[in-house]
């Protein structure tokens, strides 16, 4: 992180309260996702949308079961992109003023896999006398990532593989074997540098030259002693954080410690979860995790450069599976982040600096909150 970045954030003492606790009607909610104040709860195969205004339930859809466990969530302008076990991505419009959701289309989609099924070199073995199109994925698709400057939407799977897809015209336009085991997450900076991890224990940075028409691997990060869950990357994309089964969060930096070979150099590993690290989000100058010991934890960056343990968030009964931060803008003296658990519940947080606090002594929803540290 920048020392001009960590010169607007100064430390600070950090409170917290839940404003709200949102239920779906299935348990084991595996994502989150948040579009102009509607925050999207996917939960088994069907996905939830509140409004966040209200925190009111406004629709349901997707209650297709064969489409197994929705994984991630992405936007592009008026469409809804959900990636899913069966292999697949969905992709949604929402009408208006309705707000109901209505599908519209599936990748590969008819006319691309057309396209490709006559020939022979399109197809890739995937198994054992089994083969399949490359632009299609054959396990379950495991995060999303979407570019709008360029126009690119970014896909992982448990086969292994990335896939990057030209949103405007839904077509695959590239497909990278990336690790020897399932790919469970990625991040994407905003030059296109690719960032993946898997149950390998590996996180792998991709990237492509001007005059390259595919993706090269230019690093790989193995300080992980087991599957690597998560990936986070700060607002600059010179900080990436990765958590993993491990219990560990490990900060890598671009100039931090390496032998020269890497773009991307460990800095630390931060420790204090009892359980495995299953998501991560970057909100400004500050760290969230969840994991599977039920807690969530919010790090902050101290004046000497390390990352510390400021608040501890308790409440929900079985592992945080995934975080989003509601959007306010990075310089904000107060954020909210939405929490999802696999007890089925959403818990809707909201985090103050202590600095905005000076005169609300008053207020006992902020949990801890003690005049004598403002």
């Amino acid at each position: 992180m920048s020392d001009q970045l960590h010169n607007m954030f100064p430390v600070q003492t950090l409170k917290h309260r839940c404003v709200a606790t949102l239920k779906t009607l299935s348990p084991h909610i595996s994502c989150l996702a948040v579009q102009d104040n509607l925050l999207y709860a996917a939960a088994i195969n069907e996905i939830s949308v509140f409004d966040l205004s209200n925190h009111s339930h406004i629709d349901s859809f997707n209650d297709d079961p064969t489409s197994g466990f929705v994984k991630s969530i992405a936007f592009n302008n008026t469409k809804i992109f959900t990636a899913h076990q069966d292999g697949k991505i969905r992709i949604w419009k929402i009408s208006t003023p309705s707000r109901k959701h209505q599908l519209l289309s599936t990748l590969p989609t008819v006319k691309d896999w057309f396209l490709h099924f006559i020939f022979p070199k399109n197809y890739v073995n995937v198994r054992r006398h089994k083969k399949k199109l490359w632009i299609e994925h054959w396990d379950t698709v495991s995060r999303l990532v979407i570019n709008d400057e360029k126009g690119l939407m970014y896909s992982v799977s448990w086969d292994k593989s990335f896939k990057i897809w030209n949103v405007k015209n839904q077509r695959c336009l590239e497909s990278v074997k990336a690790h020897d085991d399932a790919v469970n997450t990625l991040v994407v900076s905003d030059n296109g540098t690719v960032y993946t991890g898997s149950a390998d224990g590996l996180i792998r940075i991709w990237e492509r030259a001007d005059n390259e028409r595919r993706h090269s691997l230019v690093a790989t990060l193995n300080k992980h002693k087991s599957t690597v869950n998560a990936l986070a990357l700060n607002s600059e994309g010179s900080v990436l954080f990765s958590g993993g089964c491990d219990r560990s969060i490990m900060v890598w930096e671009k100039g931090g410690n390496n032998d020269g070979n890497h773009p991307v150099g460990f800095v630390e590993s931060l420790w204090g979860h009892s359980g495995a690290i299953l998501c991560l989000i970057n909100v400004g100058d500050l760290l969230v995790s969840g994991s599977s010991d039920r807690t969530l934890k919010v790090w902050q960056r101290g004046m000497e450069g390390g990352f510390h343990c400021t608040i501890v968030l308790e409440g929900h009964e079985k592992p945080v599976k995934s975080l989003v931060a509601v959007a306010r803008g990075v310089f904000e003296e107060i954020f909210s982040i939405c929490s999802g658990s696999l007890d089925g519940e959403i818990k809707v947080w909201e985090i103050s600096r202590c600095s905005n606090l000076k005169n609300k002594s008053h207020d006992s929803h902020f949990i801890g909150w003690d005049p004598k540290n403002c």
